[in-house]
């Protein structure tokens, strides 16, 4: 403890001013004002209303692109670096990652299952093998891996795409092995937000197949069997469910999206098929940034750059393929089809036109898409299982309740501590209070949110300094029964109660740390508060209190009243 009550003061002095400082921007409009700090607590969903949705993370389509993927490239491997020829490669399950390879000689399968348990023993296993074939299939620790990977990496752009669009302390969670929990505080009208975290920003490469297919036959055909709307339906499931259906009519590794025409309000309107390659393509998860820039016409454009290995693929695919057209596909959307005329880099631009023929309109989808594109690429698609909105009513009726039940519990303690321990029950109640306002202070130095649960955790708080206070409170009246002075009453009731508060508060900090890394959402804030509230009241009722006694018995030659 330090001896000098003046530098004790000036600490409590201190620690008074920020608390002030801290906590007045919650009460007081400070726009246009200065003040050393304009943060403040952000109330919570259920107390300032807002936005909830539950999205579905498709994974099952993730896997499958992946195995697509594999199935596309590792003949290519076994062609360039074991100069082994397959003759076919069969995707047999895209879930299970299982592929066949039919070979053209029996020595070819061992040459095939060596290359798989050097290069990829942690993705494959040789599922079966015999003179004119070979089987693989993903491992079950990869596949759950990879699902795992997928759900986290979609949280992730989620909070990300949520954190540029500036919603206060959402509440991002997973719910399940394919679900997203999001909630944003403040936001009645989400639907901005919504089509921000939907978009899928999925930017691909791919090149156009030249197979002589009649794709508007194939289309109606589809569309009139499996009754297929796109008005009906959203774009992205649409395309899923005509792909699907056109599976067995379409060659190998080959897959029909769509592009607007410029005269064409949108694609229920009109729309250009394109049949693209699966095989060839040059994913855009490479992507390291997305700004919006202008065209040659002064058009809103969003130009992107590659990282390194990005750059390399996408002039490997342009260097194999120049005169050809390629596809600049975002979203299962094709936005333009240009020539290769040489091979091209790591940068490059999406050009939107005008959307519905308005300037301003296509500036805020090149803001939107850049953003998302920025942010990173989703793994998978969104679906949307619910969307509520909360009301500010309820926020406003629950606010009120919580300052009723505050304030009716805060006054029941400061009256039954005055009661109780007369003069020393004051000076309790003062603590509390510098208690109240240091912990108001600190979570809106942190900008915490304020939820429901978090006024539960102040009410807390409020019971544990005042059971802080009693401890030391009956240490003082033992040693004022055992004859001793005021000063040495405080000395060793302070000093023999210390012990018990630590303990006591050490252990709650470690439940609330407990809470705080397993909890989600609401959950945290009441561990916050609660931690804050903890490590506060040790300062308060040990420290501040001990400067008031030191003062009033050393100074002032008060005395306690009479131990009972």
């Amino acid at each position: 403890m330090i001896e000098s009550l003046r530098v004790r003061w000036i600490i409590v002095a201190l620690v008074f001013i920020a608390a002030v400082v801290w906590t007045v921007p919650n009460f007081v409009n400070l726009d246009g004002k200065w003040w050393p700090t304009k943060n403040k607590m952000v109330l919570g969903l259920d107390i300032q209303g807002g936005s909830h949705l539950v999205l579905r993370v498709d994974i099952d389509s993730a896997v499958k692109a992946d195995a697509t993927r594999m199935a596309a490239s590792l003949p290519r491997e076994l062609a360039e670096k074991h100069k082994v020829s397959v003759k076919k490669t069969d995707l047999i399950d895209p879930l299970t990652g299982k592929i066949q390879f039919q070979l053209e000689k029996p020595d070819d399968a061992k040459a095939i299952a060596s290359y798989m348990n050097e290069s990829y023993s942690s993705v494959f296993h040789v599922d079966s093998q015999d003179a004119n074939q070979l089987t693989v299939a993903y491992n079950e620790l990869y596949l759950r891996e990879f699902k795992s990977k997928l759900l986290d990496q979609a949280i992730a752009v989620i909070r990300n795409r949520i954190d540029e669009f500036g919603v206060a302390e959402p509440t991002i969670a997973a719910q399940g092995t394919d679900h997203v929990l999001v909630q944003l505080p403040g936001i009645q009208d989400a639907s901005s937000a919504k089509d921000l975290i939907n978009r899928t920003a999925r930017l691909d490469f791919m090149m156009l197949a030249e197979d002589k297919v009649d794709l508007p036959k194939l289309i109606k055909e589809a569309e009139e069997a499996n009754k297929l709307s796109l008005k009906e339906m959203k774009y992205t499931q649409y395309v899923d469910k005509l792909n699907a259906a056109l599976k067995d009519k379409l060659p190998p590794n080959r897959v029909v999206y769509f592009q607007k025409p410029e005269n064409a309000e949108n694609l229920e309107a009109d729309r250009i098929p394109f049949l693209l390659k699966t095989d060839e393509v040059v994913p855009g998860d490479r992507l390291t940034n997305a700004q919006v820039s202008l065209g040659q016409a002064g058009e809103p454009v969003v130009a992107y750059r590659f990282d390194a290995v990005g750059g390399r693929m996408n002039s490997e695919l342009t260097g194999r393929n120049i005169g050809k057209p390629m596809a600049i596909v975002l979203d299962k959307t094709v936005k333009s089809t240009p020539v290769i005329q040489g091979k091209i880099g790591d940068s490059g631009q999406i050009t939107l036109g005008r959307s519905g023929g308005d300037y301003n309109n296509t500036l805020k989808e090149a803001k939107i898409l850049s953003t998302a594109l920025r942010a990173g690429a989703l793994p998978a698609a969104l679906e949307q299982v619910e969307e509520r909105t909360v009301g500010p009513s309820l926020g406003a009726d629950a606010i009120r309740q919580g300052q009723i039940g505050t304030l009716v519990a805060a006054c029941a303690v400061f009256l039954f501590m005055i009661v109780i321990y007369r003069t020393l029950g004051f000076v309790a109640d003062l603590s509390l209070a510098f208690n109240l306002l240091i912990t108001i202070a600190v979570l809106s130095s942190l900008g915490a949110t304020l939820t429901l649960p978090g006024v539960a955790g102040l009410a807390l708080t409020l019971g544990i300094a005042v059971d802080a206070s009693v401890i030391i409170f009956e240490r003082v009246k033992e040693e004022r029964r055992k004859g001793a002075t005021d000063a040495a009453a405080i000395r060793e009731g302070y000093a023999h109660a210390l012990p018990s508060i630590l303990d006591a508060n050490i252990t709650s900090i470690a439940v609330a740390v407990v809470i705080y890394y397993f909890g989600t959402g609401p959950i945290r804030g009441f561990a916050i508060t609660l931690l804050t509230g903890l490590i506060i009241t040790t300062f308060t009722a040990v420290f501040f209190t001990r400067v008031i006694f030191d003062t009033v018995i050393n100074k002032f030659k008060w005395h306690l009243p009479v131990a009972r």
